[in-house]
């Protein structure tokens, strides 16, 4: 006996719109039109779905292990495309493939759905550009729409019409037989690019397309803060559509440039500072170079190796203030004594220094 639920990757007792979803899925992908087409497994998906469909065959189904509802009552032997194409009104299919198999790479999404491409770019910025933030303006070639028509396609004073290759639907149908039966399938015109008018007087400068290839200057604010690697989006700003669909986006990946002192960790700021052992025992006064400009701070005397020193609000800005900015400090020891020199550390060292 034939597993149906199997047949369509579902568990027993799956519900009427899994049903669906599965079959819809199967059907997008083993077609006979497609390329992934299996005419095999196209009978078997369509065959269970006949059944799990209908809402009183798959409740006999679920109680008997068959439907009563074929030919000859035993089981679903008698199956055929005719009878299936009959469940949906006896005149055979019609899929809107832009609305079924939109999501599967068969016939493309709805007018209102589809957008123009996505355009993407690189910009490198220095680490304190990352850090407060900068404008960038950089000149990016893609489709755009026709300053000319403002996109529409039309010669400018003249009026638009109805497209007389779909008839002004947007939409054409196309009749296809198969195994299944006939086949209704719908897709965007071409001509009109789905909205149903074409110009009496084509656009000069677009040839009625609505869309022109050119260079636009792009401005671009990079957020204070941002860091290696990450994109921004401009929303709308990628390539424009034919007769006014709606634009792309832009995506900007940003490469931060290293510091050759300063790193950074989150929204803090870390340096390396080189202090004489003289000034780590007895104290001093020391310039750090922040991205601020320098800072004097104070070395504590007895200050240890690695020991950290903050300095507060020099570091990342954030959405309240700014991190920290730390210092570590890196005690240098001295690689040769004078004899001088070398007489005091022994007389420290009687100390018990």
């Amino acid at each position: 006996m034939k597993d149906y639920y199997a047949t369509l990757g579902l568990q027993k007792g799956a519900s009427k719109e899994e049903v669906k979803k599965a079959f819809r899925q199967m059907a997008a992908k083993y077609h006979p039109d497609k390329k992934t087409g299996d005419e095999e497994r196209y009978k078997e998906i369509t065959e269970a779905y006949a059944v799990l469909g209908d809402e009183k065959k798959k409740a006999e189904y679920d109680t008997y292990g068959h439907s009563f509802g074929g030919q000859g009552g035993g089981g679903f032997g008698g199956f055929n495309a005719h009878d299936f194409a009959s469940g949906f009104g006896g005149q055979g299919f019609e899929f809107d493939l832009n609305d079924i198999f939109q999501n599967f790479g068969f016939g493309g999404g709805q007018r209102q759905t589809q957008r123009g491409r996505d355009v993407s770019i690189d910009i490198n910025l220095n680490f304190e550009e990352s850090i407060f933030g900068v404008t960038r303006r950089v000149l990016v070639t893609k489709n755009n729409s026709c300053s000319y028509c403002n996109g529409k396609g039309a010669k400018k004073g003249t009026a638009t019409e109805s497209c007389s290759t779909c008839g002004g639907q947007g939409k054409i149908r196309e009749n296809r037989q198969s195994i299944m039966g006939s086949f209704t399938t719908v897709r965007e015109c071409s001509a009109c690019y789905g909205t149903g008018q074409i110009p009496k007087e084509k656009c000069p400068h677009c040839v009625g397309v609505g869309v022109l290839r050119t260079e636009e200057e792009i401005t671009i604010k990079v957020p204070p803060g941002i860091q290696n690697g990450e994109v921004i989006r401009m929303t709308g700003r990628g390539e424009a559509l034919p007769h006014g669909g709606q634009p792309g986006d832009m995506y900007i990946k940003v490469h931060v440039e290293p510091h050759k002192t300063i790193r950074r960790e989150g929204s803090t700021l870390n340096t390396k500072l080189p202090v004489k052992l003289t000034d780590a025992l007895l104290g001093a006064t020391y310039k750090v170079e922040t991205l601020d400009g320098p800072v004097s701070i104070k070395i504590p005397s007895g200050i240890t190796h690695g020991e950290l020193i903050r300095i507060k609000d020099k570091g990342v800005p954030m959405d309240r203030g700014r991190g920290d900015f730390m210092v570590k400090v890196s005690i240098e020891t001295p690689k040769k004594l004078s004899r001088k020199a070398q007489k005091l550390i022994e007389e420290l060292r009687e100390e018990g220094i």
